[in-house]
C-alpha cells in the first residue's frame, strides 16, 4: 500500500470511512419535531329546557276500606273471587239473616201494639175534653189523660225508631263493597263466627281502589325552599295551586313513560326526618300500578331557561372535581372546572357554570389532548341542533327522490 507523507493510505481511508458513518449514525439533532396531536372540537349547545327533580316514592290507594262485620252472627257464605275487581255496592258476604228477620217481625208487633195504644189515648182525650165542658170529668183526671196521649205518641216514635234499628241490622247481614276496586283476600271462611261490635269488629277482607291512584314521596327541606322561592320569583308555580307535571318510571323501564299531575303537599316538615311529604296522581286503566309498588318520579324542577349543554362524554373527572378540556385561541388545551346539571334524555349534559357559549370544546380524541400543550383541530362539530337539522333535511331529500 503506498504511503503519503508517511502515512498509509488504506488506514487513512478506513478511518475516513468510518467517521463519516458515525456522523450520519449521530444526525438526530436534524430530526422535526413531531406535530401536535388531533382533536375534534365543538362549541356548547344552548337550549329552553326545564329542570327536572328526581324521587323514589310508591304507590297508594287513593281509596282504601277495611271491609268489617257490622253485625254479630255466623258467616253464611262469601260471594266473590280473591283478588278480583269489584264494584261498589257489590255482595261480597252474607251474615245468617234469621235472627235478624226475627228481630224486625217483633219490632213491627211492637209498634203496631203502640200504634193502637195511641190511639185509644187520642180517643179517650176527645171524650174527656167533651166531658170536662160538661163537668162531668175532674180536671186532674182530664189532665191525667193529655198525659197519656203524649206517653202513647212517644211511645210509637221509639218503636219505629227500634223497628228501623232492626231493619238497618238486617241489611248489615248483607256485607257489600262501599268502594270500587281490587278485593284481597278472605280473613274469614263460612261458618265461623263474626263479631259487630265496634272497633272489634271483625275483619272480612279489603278493599283498594285502583284508577286513579296516588303515588306518595318526600323531598328534602333544600328542595321545598327551592320551590318556595320559584313561586315567589313567578319562575315555577307551586304544587299547592297548580297541578304540575310529573313523569314516573317503574323498576324494569329506562324511560320516564308513566305521565301524571301533582295533587298534594303537605303543610308541615316532619320533624324526624327533615322532610315534606308530595303526592302526585296517575290514571290507571289497566290495572299496572297497584298500593305498596316502588317507582322514580320525575317533577318539574324549574321554569324554562336557557342551558348549556355538552355531550356528557365530554365531561372528566379530576379527583371530586368535574372537569371539560377546551382549546383556546392559540389552539393550547385549558382545563376548565365545571359544575354539572342533569343529564338529558339525548346523552347531553347541562353545564352550571364553568362554560360560555363561545367556548371550543374537545369533543373527540380527549386521550390525546394534555392542559398547557398545542393541538390540530381536526374538524370542529357543528352543534347538535344543526345536525339534526341537517339529518331531517337529508331524510326530506332522500323521501322526494
Amino acid at each position: 500500500m503506498p504511503k503519503l507523507f508517511g502515512f498509509n493510505v488504506g488506514g487513512l481511508l478506513a478511518i475516513f470511512s468510518a467517521a463519516t458513518i458515525l456522523t450520519g449514525c449521530s444526525g438526530g439533532s436534524g430530526e422535526e419535531t413531531p406535530p401536535p396531536p388531533e382533536v375534534t372540537v365543538s362549541t356548547p349547545e344552548i337550549r329552553l329546557i326545564n329542570d327536572w327533580d328526581e324521587y323514589t316514592g310508591q304507590f297508594d290507594a287513593v281509596e282504601g276500606v277495611e271491609v268489617r262485620a257490622r253485625v254479630s252472627g255466623y258467616l253464611r257464605d262469601s260471594h266473590f273471587r280473591e283478588g278480583a275487581l269489584v264494584r261498589r255496592g257489590q255482595l261480597l258476604f252474607t251474615i245468617d239473616p234469621r235472627p235478624f228477620e226475627a228481630a224486625v217481625a217483633r219490632s213491627q208487633a211492637d209498634l203496631q201494639a203502640t200504634l193502637t195504644r195511641r190511639d185509644l189515648a187520642i180517643a179517650d182525650l176527645g171524650r174527656a175534653e167533651f166531658l170536662l165542658e160538661e163537668e162531668a170529668i175532674s180536671k186532674e183526671e182530664y189532665d191525667s189523660r193529655v198525659q197519656a196521649r203524649q206517653e202513647s205518641i212517644a211511645s210509637v216514635a221509639a218503636a219505629q225508631a227500634n223497628l228501623r234499628q232492626a231493619q238497618l241490622d238486617l241489611e248489615f247481614t248483607r256485607v257489600t263493597s262501599p268502594i270500587s276496586g281490587r278485593v284481597g283476600s278472605r280473613e274469614v271462611t263460612r261458618g265461623n263466627l263474626v263479631s259487630g261490635s265496634g272497633a272489634q269488629a271483625t275483619l272480612l277482607t279489603t278493599v283498594f281502589s285502583l284508577d286513579p291512584i296516588e303515588f306518595i314521596f318526600t323531598a328534602d327541606e333544600a328542595a321545598y325552599l327551592k320551590y318556595r322561592r320559584q313561586a315567589r320569583e313567578g319562575s315555577r308555580p307551586s304544587s299547592r295551586e297548580i297541578a304540575n307535571p310529573v313523569m314516573l318510571r317503574l323498576q324494569d323501564e329506562a324511560d320516564f313513560v308513566h305521565s301524571g299531575e301533582m295533587s298534594f303537599v303537605d303543610n308541615a316538615i316532619d320533624t324526624q326526618t327533615g322532610t315534606v311529604e308530595g303526592r302526585a296522581i296517575f290514571a290507571n286503566p289497566d290495572g299496572i300500578f297497584i298500593p305498596g309498588m316502588f317507582g322514580r318520579l320525575r317533577l318539574l324542577g324549574s321554569g324554562e331557561y336557557n342551558a348549556v349543554l355538552v355531550p356528557d362524554t365530554a365531561i372528566l373527572a379530576d379527583q371530586s372535581d368535574k372537569v371539560v378540556l377546551i382549546v383556546d385561541d392559540q389552539n393550547i388545551v385549558q382545563q376548565r372546572v365545571v359544575e354539572l346539571g342533569p343529564v338529558l334524555e339525548d346523552g347531553m349534559r347541562v353545564i352550571r357554570s364553568g362554560l360560555t357559549r363561545d367556548d371550543r370544546l374537545v369533543t373527540g380524541g380527549l386521550m390525546r389532548a394534555r392542559p398547557g400543550n398545542p393541538v390540530t383541530i381536526a374538524g370542529e362539530e357543528p352543534p347538535p341542533e344543526e345536525t339534526a337539522k341537517r339529518s331531517a333535511e337529508t331524510a326530506e331529500l332522500a323521501a322526494a327522490q
